[in-house]
């Protein structure tokens, strides 16, 4: 139960502050509003990261209402709303103002924190109309981020293209997220360039961010194994740890091809605060009693980082 005398915070105050977690005593499950925070110190790390839920698939069958309840059973207290691919959710850019301010009260009046807007949007293509398409779509999502109580978008680089030289696709890249996170930012939105794409490797992703002039713009780490090649996951973690920005996706934590418990224990490390989102698509008979099992091994992994 949260006392009546809880703190109240503001949804962006929340989000920017994150939960503080203790050792044993405060996990993930513990925060049971947007508007409340609980504060514990271990003598060694104070964790502020926090695990939620993204819709990609696991969710793509549940309307808003079903979300947040589903969500809310399993101790998962925010998502972040996947786009443009008929989810039952509806939040697409064809909503109204009304319905709009009806999503976003459904959230505020819940335990669950909406976070923000996954598009598909990316900044590759070498046609320049669809190249301008994805920014003005991009600017569109940002509105509806903002009107339904969101914090930020999520956009992918994406592909390298043959007969573009790589240093063109990297400059264009840089160049829309640019124009993207300076709208953004007039909206009190961020823009997170996920790792994704043959143009998302972290190195490829460290050099578009080089050119990057917005701090709006900052970097959705992907959890993918091929971020373990080369010089290692934590090389390539360090490339872009400066970069990070609110949100970053999780996929099947019981995957021991990815270094879940490694990045962990950087994250905690680095004092990093934001919310480490499940994206799985594994066919399992109850997605909601699939999700609490995630969110508990989560939980031991945040307790065995806080006691490095």
């Amino acid at each position: 139960m949260i006392p009546s005398n809880r703190i109240k915070l503001s949804r962006r105050d929340f989000l920017n502050r994150g939960l503080c977690v203790t050792t044993g005593v405060v996990t993930a499950a513990a925060l049971t509003s947007c508007d409340s925070m609980k504060t514990a110190k271990t003598e060694k790390h104070v964790a502020q990261t926090r695990f939620g839920f993204t819709t990609y698939q696991w969710g793509q069958d549940w309307d808003v209402p079903t979300l947040i309840a589903n969500c809310s059973k399993a101790g998962v207290f925010g998502i972040e709303l996947r786009t443009s691919q008929s989810y039952a959710h509806g939040v697409e850019l064809e909503m109204d103002d009304q319905q709009r301010l009806e999503v976003r009260k459904r959230f505020e009046d819940s335990p669950v924190c909406l976070v923000g807007i996954a598009s598909g949007e990316r900044y590759d293509s070498p046609e320049k109309a669809e190249l301008d398409s994805a920014i003005e779509n991009t600017k569109a999502y940002i509105k509806l981020s903002r009107d339904v109580g969101g914090s930020g978008v999520r956009v992918f680089p994406n592909s390298f293209h043959d007969n573009v030289p790589r240093e063109k696709t990297i400059k264009q890249i840089a160049k829309a997220l640019n124009v993207v996170g300076a709208f953004a930012a007039d909206y009190g939105q961020q823009i997170g360039l996920e790792a994704h794409g043959s143009a998302g490797e972290l190195p490829t992703i460290r050099a578009i961010m080089d050119q990057v002039n917005q701090p709006s713009v900052r970097v959705k780490l992907n959890s993918d194994v091929r971020d373990t090649k080369g010089d290692g996951f934590e090389y390539q973690f360090n490339l872009v740890k400066d970069l990070l920005g609110e949100t970053l996706h999780l996929h099947n934590l019981k995957d021991t091809e990815f270094p879940y418990q490694h990045q962990m224990d950087l994250l905690v490390k680095a004092g990093w605060s934001g919310w480490q989102l499940m994206e799985a698509e594994d066919k399992v008979p109850d997605r909601v009693r699939a999700l609490i099992e995630q969110r508990q091994i989560w939980d031991r992994m945040l307790t065995n980082s806080l006691n490095v």
